[in-house]
């Protein structure tokens, strides 16, 4: 019975580890990929729509990006959301793309974003501690009510652990990867 409560967090743990994923592939640190770009939402046809829905996303420079709507009509929308969610972008329409030049970061610039990136990862961790406590709480219960032995109870608390452990783990060496690169000049 324990192994369902463990078996229902799981998803919920991997959520958060994809979360993180998300945003720290959305921290400018220098290279330009299109995760930078492509979740800032754009007001077109009448609402909001990530920008990766409106047209194609590329690199074709390490510090260059290149957006190109597939409706021509909205490339100053698409200029405007980018100027307005990602200060210190500078986003220039070219014909039927926009281009943005990615400038390279400063030592002060790194930092701010190695505050940012430890912010991100310790939420990521609460999330997944979050979680750990709710299903601990649903074990105990389980043992109060008589539904698991106390020994059950005991295991279950090992493999609920191992499991948070491995998601820990990957939080951690997702921001070990993100920090190298950000300090990467």
């Amino acid at each position: 019975m324990h192994k369902e409560i463990i078996n229902k967090i799981k998803p919920e743990l991997n959520k958060a580890v994809e979360h993180l994923k998300t945003e720290i592939g959305s921290l400018q640190v220098g290279r330009a990929t299109p995760a930078l770009v492509e979740n800032i939402e754009v007001e077109a046809y009448g609402s909001r729509t990530p920008i990766k829905h409106l047209g194609s996303i590329s690199a074709p420079e390490p510090r260059l990006l290149v957006i190109q709507p597939w409706d021509q009509s909205i490339l100053k929308d698409v200029e405007k959301a980018i100027v307005t969610q990602r200060p210190g972008m500078s986003p220039v329409i070219d014909g039927e793309i926009i281009r943005i030049a990615m400038p390279a970061l400063s030592e002060e610039r790194r930092k701010e974003i190695l505050g940012i990136l430890s912010e991100k990862v310790e939420q990521a961790k609460i999330a997944v501690r979050l979680k750990r406590e709710k299903a601990w709480k649903e074990i105990q219960d389980l043992t109060s009510e008589g539904k698991i032995r106390e020994d059950d109870k005991f295991r279950a608390k090992d493999d609920l652990q191992k499991i948070i452990d491995e998601h820990n783990e990957k939080i951690d060496e997702m921001g070990e990867g993100k920090k190298k690169e950000i300090m990467t000049v």
